[in-house]
């Protein structure tokens, strides 16, 4: 598989990851069978890193790759976690005290020394612009319980404001065919700077895999059920904040550019590999073909101009009105 570089974590990690979200909780039940097999399928094709966070399933995602890594050692991974959600969201709540905590509760799950890459998790947009906070997470690598810190953002005013902080190695941001504001500013930010991008919700919860229909419908504990309309958190987190019939319309439109070869997903995935300054995307996967197929994307050939302007051409038309200057 293809690596790309986080320069300012000194790392290289295949361009396709796994998002571990599902692992742990909000996508429907996932047994540790289950979630085993989806980690053992997407190592053995090719993947290297490994998102989570100590929230999802409040642990379980971190413990359950936790096991992994203790079964599979020297295995080359890079887990990235995150931090900050498991308390009430104020700037106050962001301090040396709670990093240490969580960071050493994050340890204890995934059973290392040092994590890799941690990243505050959708913070208040007032913590960004503290001082304080990036000090704190520089004191974190100083004391060695993490080799490097990232943040994840819900806007792209957020990416610019962390790419901008010197020690700041990732940002991880919503990036997918129906999220394309990252293009205008952030990416070529990131570049620039030596900031690894981690491209999140690729396949807009699953709106871009091209498995749904108006018919679909979720688990009452699925993300999609109860946060459709943002009841329990952004909800650009849920189809990427677009409405679900409307991403149907959206999917329907960019299905005949597919072809034969590849799968719609792959499609979606692939547009995002493309992307000039995205270092890994991170796809969840319920079931081992899942993690397969979209490590797969990797191989899969660039799309044309023409596939890319046509991306371009149908979010200006249905999407942008509707979302672009949200986040």
């Amino acid at each position: 598989m293809e690596q790309r570089s986080f320069d300012r974590l000194g790392r290289q990690v295949g361009v396709v990851g796994l998002g571990a979200w599902q692992l742990g909780a909000d996508w429907g039940q996932v047994s540790e069978s289950d979630a085993r097999a989806v980690l053992d399928a997407a190592v053995e094709s090719g993947v290297t890193f490994l998102d989570t966070a100590d929230v999802y399933g409040d642990g379980r995602s971190e413990q359950l790759i936790g096991r992994f890594l203790r079964d599979n050692p020297g295995h080359g991974l890079t887990v990235a976690t995150k931090m900050g959600r498991r308390v009430e969201q104020t700037p106050q709540a962001y301090t040396l005290d709670n990093f240490r905590a969580w960071t050493d509760r994050s340890r204890a799950n995934l059973d290392v020394d040092t994590l890799d890459l941690v990243q505050l998790h959708c913070p208040p947009t007032e913590v960004f612009a503290d001082d304080r906070v990036f000090d704190g997470l520089d004191t974190l690598v100083a004391e060695k319980r993490i080799a490097g810190y990232g943040v994840s953002v819900e806007t792209c005013d957020q990416a610019l404001t962390a790419i901008a902080r010197p020690g700041v190695a990732s940002v991880q941001i919503i990036l997918n065919a129906v999220r394309l504001k990252p293009l205008d500013e952030v990416l070529p930010a990131a570049a620039a700077a030596g900031v690894g991008i981690i491209a999140r919700v690729p396949l807009a919860s699953g709106l871009l895999s091209g498995r749904y229909d108006e018919h679909t419908t979720f688990a009452a504990d699925d993300h999609r059920t109860y946060n459709r309309h943002g009841e329990s958190f952004d909800v650009g987190e849920t189809f990427s904040g677009v409405d679900f019939d409307l991403g149907l319309t959206v999917v329907r439109r960019l299905a005949p550019l597919v072809g034969d070869g590849r799968t719609m997903a792959q499609f979606a995935l692939r547009w995002i590999i493309d992307q000039p300054g995205v270092t890994v995307v991170i796809p969840g996967a319920r079931n081992p073909e899942q993690a397969r197929g979209n490590a797969a994307a990797a191989d899969a050939p660039a799309l044309t101009a023409t596939e890319l302007d046509t991306v371009r051409s149908v979010y200006d038309e249905l999407v942008r009105p509707r979302v672009h200057d949200r986040w």
